[in-house]
């Protein structure tokens, strides 16, 4: 039915924040259904098929991560999108529960806003098809393995990887909606100086969140690096609240930029995974 309500499951065991994220979900126009044990978080999944989980770690019973588990092992919910609900002081946490395909993450005590905005950028990557990324409507996916697909071998073509480093700090300390701004930022600028350089096959798309990949030719290769490069570095520090700048030298997991270029793809056609993988672990 195209005018259904999404529907959100809520797996939480503290009955204040279940009634509250109840409550206020409803008044977004979803459908909640709500459980306070990871068993029953389980069995509702099965049930109600949600288009998407919010996952408290902490439950009386089996814990948030072995829902998931269970969650992404079985056909019926392996493509349900899962946001978890956990301590801010529990990075490791955090990690964990990325590492078992979680799409997102919220730390307690949260900002319900930013919870909302995590959950509409969560849903609409399904509705994409995992197509575009959410935060800065660029190709990823799919869509990005066509393209490298396609300019593999050839010799009018060459890459460049740039990552931004340290992201995962950075939203611990400012959270989600500045590691956003700041995602937004990074691929305007790229956008930008693309123009300078552009032609019709140039592309431009993510590897990962925080890791873009071009495609341009190996005649603007070196140009497009070093000015990149240049605006990149000198924007990082404006990326911190200004009370905080005179320190973001000394940190060591500051905001930084990585660029890799690979300049010849004549010798390079077959594996994808493996020039990705390449530009991923290459130094610049």
């Amino acid at each position: 039915m195209a005018d259904a309500k999404p529907k959100i499951l809520i797996v939480e065991d503290d009955p204040d924040v279940a009634e509250m994220l109840t409550a206020y979900f409803r008044t977004q126009d979803y459908d909640v259904f709500t459980v306070n044990w990871g068993e029953d978080g389980v069995r509702s999944a099965l049930q109600v098929n949600p288009d998407l989980v919010i996952l408290d770690i902490r439950l009386p019973d089996i814990d948030g991560y072995e829902v998931a588990r269970r969650l992404r092992t079985d056909r019926r919910t392996a493509t349900i999108p899962i946001i978890f609900l956990t301590e801010k002081r529990d990075r490791a946490d955090r990690l964990q529960g990325l590492e078992l395909g979680a799409d997102d993450y919220i730390t307690k005590p949260f900002d319900v806003q930013e919870l909302r905005l995590r959950v509409r950028n969560a849903l609409k990557r399904v509705s994409q098809g995992s197509l575009t990324n959410p935060v800065t409507g660029l190709p990823e996916g799919t869509l990005v393995d066509e393209k490298l697909s396609e300019v593999l071998g050839k010799e009018n073509s060459s890459l460049l990887y740039i990552s931004i480093e340290n992201m995962g700090a950075f939203r611990e300390s400012y959270g989600f909606v500045a590691s956003d701004d700041v995602l937004r930022a990074v691929s305007l600028m790229i956008v930008n100086t693309m123009r300078e350089f552009s032609r019709p096959e140039d592309f431009l798309g993510h590897l990962s969140a925080t890791e873009f990949i071009l495609v341009v030719p190996p005649s603007n290769l070196a140009a497009l690096n070093d000015k990149l490069r240049s605006r990149l570095d000198q924007s990082v520090e404006y990326f911190y609240p200004i009370k905080d700048r005179d320190q973001v030298a000394k940190r060591t997991n500051r905001l930084g930029v990585r660029i890799v270029e690979m300049a010849s793809l004549k010798n390079r056609a077959g594996d994808v995974a493996q020039i990705k993988a390449e530009l991923m672990n290459s130094k610049p």
